[in-house]
């Protein structure tokens, strides 16, 4: 699977993001500067977490005007899957790859902790590993994961089977409690209409490593590894 991972200033996920990529696959990732606007030839574009411009103006607003992010909407208007990790996910909302938008966490707290996360669906290029139903821990680092869609998407997102995660309680459900930061029914990622984008908050590259304190994000690369081999 030939990947590349967009290197914005501020990313610092992007590193993690690498090393989970080149475990699943033993292949190293291509790490594309903001300022390029070409792409070599790809199987999965990530957009990685961090502060991409220190989150100026808003978080993601400034990334999704940068010059490669043109050939990233090109790409995935042709088809090229592209994910998209919490600031990844801040920054295909504002490009407009996904609806929706990501808005100051609900307690206005940075947040830094694992998460109760549940898999909506099995049937995409990025979930293929998991059970849908499954409850995975995998953390966050966000100020800004607040997902807000107006009533008429968050509908059409529901009814096309488009959410793909959603943040749950101990018991797996979707509760207050289990909610860290006031996302609209409790979404954690969503995909476009074609199901070959996915955004998300939750950190996946970050539960890669038993030393780290959890394997749950393994599947996901090691799904996608074979999904697009």
């Amino acid at each position: 699977m030939r990947s590349a991972v967009i290197v914005f200033p501020g990313s610092n996920r992007d590193r993690d993001m690498r090393l989970a990529l080149r475990r699943a696959t033993g292949h190293e990732p291509h790490m594309i500067w903001h300022k390029d606007t070409e792409l070599p030839e790809l199987d999965l574009i990530v957009v990685p977490g961090g502060f991409s411009y220190g989150d100026y103006l808003r978080a993601g607003a400034m990334a999704a005007r940068s010059p490669v992010m043109r050939t990233v909407v090109e790409r995935a208007n042709a088809g090229t899957p592209v994910m998209g990790v919490c600031n990844g996910f801040q920054v295909l909302t504002e490009i407009g790859l996904l609806p929706g938008a990501l808005m100051r966490n609900a307690n206005l707290k940075f947040i830094c902790r694992n998460v109760g996360l549940r898999v909506e669906t099995s049937q995409s290029l990025f979930t293929s590993g998991y059970d849908a139903g499954q409850v995975l821990s995998i953390p966050v680092a966000h100020h800004d994961g607040n997902y807000f869609a107006d009533e008429a998407t968050l509908d059409r997102l529901e009814g096309e089977n488009r959410v793909a995660f959603r943040y749950v309680d101990d018991a797996g459900e979707t509760s207050a409690a289990g909610n860290p930061n006031g996302s609209a029914r409790n979404i954690a990622g969503v995909y476009n209409e074609t199901g070959t984008v996915l955004g998300f908050m939750p950190h996946p590259e970050n539960a890669v490593d038993p030393e780290l304190g959890g394997t749950d994000g393994m599947a996901l690369f090691d799904g996608l590894t074979r999904a697009l081999s």
